[in-house]
């Protein structure tokens, strides 16, 4: 893989059991860019995202992370998902939820390190949650539990991070706050790759792949959000009456039947 690319697939195929998510598709994701995967509902976004992260095998084909294979990339590899199961009253803090990103370097047994330390409260400081540190996530709103969950995010050692609808349903503080962290990554050379269902956030990436059970294109934005394309991947139609950024139901459901 050459070192402009952080990920190449050839022919790959995702399924659940007997679902297919993703039919027979090949493309690459370019090093050091923001890359916009886009597309409908259920049309295969976060599965690529799981394939990317090690927690989908393919069925079919191959996919390259970082030079490796997915799972032995993995330790390079930082996923913030839009969402993140926690029980009610689960009594863990704010500080505590970045600390867990620097669990992978600690090893059994081992004490966080000053090294460790400066890089949650960086991370804490950058997403802007220093006045939240020991509040519990429960007590938090949607948008301050997701600055926290990027403050996690960018805590871990990481050469590519993967974001799952990042900015949806967000409040304008949180949201541009998380989009200026997605810049920064790329300023420093780091690969970003985020689902979307935003066409103007899709076009502010570097790179777009438009999804839709298979790879519709891949390739800058101006050659994958074409109307053609679009109306490949939604359906003839889809665009008409469209006024805003959102050409789909922004919220979000899974990429395979429950």
């Amino acid at each position: 893989m050459s070192e402009t690319c952080a990920a190449r697939a050839s022919d790959l195929v995702l399924a659940y059991g007997s679902y297919t998510a993703l039919a027979a598709s090949s493309f690459e994701i370019p090093a050091g860019k923001v890359t916009a995967v886009i597309g409908p509902n259920g049309s295969g976004k976060s599965t690529v995202l799981h394939a990317l992260a090690g927690l989908i095998k393919p069925k079919q084909g191959d996919i390259e992370v970082l030079g490796d294979t997915p799972l032995a990339a993995r330790r390079r590899v930082s996923y913030v998902l839009q969402t993140v199961a926690m029980p009610t009253g689960t009594p863990i803090t704010v500080r505590e939820t970045v600390a867990m990103a620097r669990y992978s370097n600690l090893g059994l047994w081992r004490r966080s390190t000053p090294a460790d330390r400066a890089k949650v409260d960086w991370a804490i400081n950058e997403l802007d949650v220093n006045d939240l540190q020991r509040r519990h996530l429960g007590e938090l709103s949607g948008g301050q539990r997701q600055r926290v969950y990027m403050a996690q995010g960018i805590a871990q050692d990481h050469d590519l991070l993967l974001l799952d609808e990042p900015l949806t349903g967000l409040d304008l503080v949180s949201a541009r706050t998380i989009d200026r962290i997605i810049h920064a990554e790329r300023d420093n050379s780091q690969t970003v790759v985020l689902t979307t269902h935003d066409l103007d956030e899709a076009r502010a990436a570097d790179h777009v792949l438009l999804v839709s059970g298979r790879v519709v294109a891949s390739g800058p934005p101006e050659k994958v959000l074409t109307r053609h394309n679009l109306e490949v991947a939604y359906g003839l139609g889809a665009l008409h009456e469209t006024t805003h950024g959102f050409i789909d139901d922004p919220h979000r459901t899974t990429d395979h039947p429950k």
